[in-house]
């Protein structure tokens, strides 16, 4: 993978920033551009190269970065046109335009065409093989030209969307939306929760005379089970994992991650804990959402059991 020029990068908050996503069939484009949709850009792929000038020339005050994706099968695709028609319009004020090229050696192209079946866009009447070298000689101007290359040879779709996601993600990311909910085991498990942690080793407020019509947002039933000897430890487990985690998951391009707590009947214990977690994560500067599945739900003796 070739390190681009540093200046062609540098992201100008006073610019609109364009990039050029082009490349060899199979390579992996519509992978790069996805990732680059799913962290804020614009994206238009295939787009004809006759527009290019008006799509450049009528962008006005930058908001989103906008990523244009093109190869052979894009319409005026003339690569020597391109890279003058870029050269031209990267003079002009107010706007930034970086070319990535996404190449692949041509062995690993070849079994990727015949493991899908897929027909090469080159190679109508023709090989595969024979497609992949006519495709190559003709987008090498670009390739050379290019201020970012990236060989996906030996990597996978998401490894790609790694690399992408470190190369751009300075331009333009959205936070991960993380969600914090309790929920009662005698209910269900929630079915989209990431990290579920069991809170029953808790004593129980449905037990305890005043506190079984109250819940986890109420101060009595907090106090009760802040008073439980088994709490403050083990919360500050919960906290230290969650907190290294949560970058972990970000990096690896998670948008969403669910954060479950579960106690039995889920109006008391978890209720309490996802409140903490939450009022935690905020004073490091996340800004979670809280949902309380069972809050509401009817509690009997019978759930919650002894």
């Amino acid at each position: 993978m070739r390190e681009p020029d540093t200046a062609s990068l540098s992201n100008d908050d006073a610019a609109q920033r364009i990039l050029l996503v082009t490349g060899l069939s199979g390579a992996g484009k519509s992978t790069a551009l996805h990732e680059l949709e799913d962290m804020g850009w614009e994206i238009i792929d295939n787009f004809p190269i006759r527009l290019l000038p008006g799509m450049i020339a009528t962008e006005g005050e930058p908001h989103a970065p906008l990523a244009i994706g093109f190869d052979s099968r894009t319409r005026g695709f003339v690569p020597h046109e391109i890279t003058e028609m870029v050269k031209e319009y990267s003079r002009a004020d107010g706007i930034s335009i970086t070319t990535l090229f996404i190449d692949c050696g041509s062995a690993e192209l070849e079994r990727r065409y015949n493991e899908t079946r897929r027909r090469h866009p080159m190679a109508a009447e023709r090989p595969v093989r024979e497609g992949i070298l006519a495709e190559r000689e003709l987008l090498e101007p670009l390739r050379r030209w290019a201020d970012l290359v990236i060989d996906t040879t030996d990597l996978s779709s998401n490894l790609l969307q790694q690399v992408v996601r470190d190369k751009f993600s300075d331009a333009y990311r959205q936070p991960m939306t993380v969600t914090i909910s309790s929920f009662g085991f005698a209910r269900g498990m929630p079915p989209l929760a990431d990290l579920v942690f069991d809170m029953r080793f808790l004593d129980n407020p449905h037990w305890i005379a005043g506190l079984r019509e109250q819940t986890g947002l109420d101060g009595p039933v907090g106090d009760h089970i802040l008073s439980d000897e088994a709490f403050e430890p083990a919360f500050a487990k919960m906290k230290d994992l969650v907190l290294e985690l949560l970058p972990r998951y970000a990096a690896q391009g998670r948008s969403y991650l669910n954060i479950a707590f579960g106690c039995t009947g889920g109006r008391h214990r978890s209720v309490f804990t996802a409140e903490t977690m939450a009022d935690t994560l905020r004073e490091q500067g996340f800004s979670p959402t809280v949902i309380h599945r069972n809050l509401k739900a009817r509690q009997t003796d019978e759930l919650e059991g002894r």
